[in-house]
């Protein structure tokens, strides 16, 4: 298990699980929550975004494939006081909350265009061979589930200007809130609206 640290805060990572790098990061400095305000976190993994959403005093749903980010989740919820404000579906993008609707909905998804691997954490990655595999799926029920905002994660990788064109199709608003550059590629966070 591996021990990261955002902010001064303590987090567990499981071993099979994703472990937060720069673009988590990146998204966590720049998502508003509002108090009493319901929120999605697609592809929790360890559960850093929904425990930084409770601590903002959110109303969170996280969801996973990974069986393991339950678990994960559940420590860093006991941890920062906050296990009674998420709870945890598992599956597969939206798959798990049909016909629910949430105020803010966070998606940091796999985006390296790289084929999938047989790993577990492997999902957590790969985006498939064009980087856009979950991310084309997100966008595309977006607006079905969205009452607010999205904040959502971007490589230079996975054909930015793609994302952009797929939002406004669908009659959503965005706004690029940060930027920063790595070794091979630039990342960026959207704010999505309704």
């Amino acid at each position: 298990m591996d021990v990261i640290y955002y902010n001064g805060r303590r987090f567990y990572v499981f071993e099979e699980v994703y472990k937060p790098a720069e673009d988590t990061f990146l998204l966590a400095d720049n998502m508003v929550i509002r108090p009493s305000e319901k929120v999605l976190d697609l592809g929790t993994g360890c559960g850093i975004l929904a425990v930084l959403s409770a601590l903002m005093e959110g109303e969170v749903t996280a969801t996973d494939v990974n069986p393991l980010a339950e678990r994960n989740l559940r420590m860093n919820s006991e941890l920062h006081s906050v296990a009674d404000r998420i709870i945890f579906k598992l599956g597969d993008l939206f798959e798990p909350v049909k016909r629910e609707k949430f105020d803010v909905i966070l998606f940091n998804p796999p985006y390296l265009p790289v084929e999938e691997d047989n790993i577990p954490v492997g999902a957590a990655w790969s985006g498939g061979s064009s980087g856009r595999t979950l991310l084309d799926r997100f966008l595309s029920d977006l607006d079905r589930y969205l009452l607010r905002r999205a904040y959502m994660v971007q490589s230079s990788l996975s054909k930015p200007e793609e994302t952009y064109r797929m939002i406004e199709e669908s009659g959503l608003e965005y706004v690029v809130l940060d930027r920063a550059s790595f070794f091979y590629e630039k990342i960026e966070v959207l704010e999505i609206r309704v």
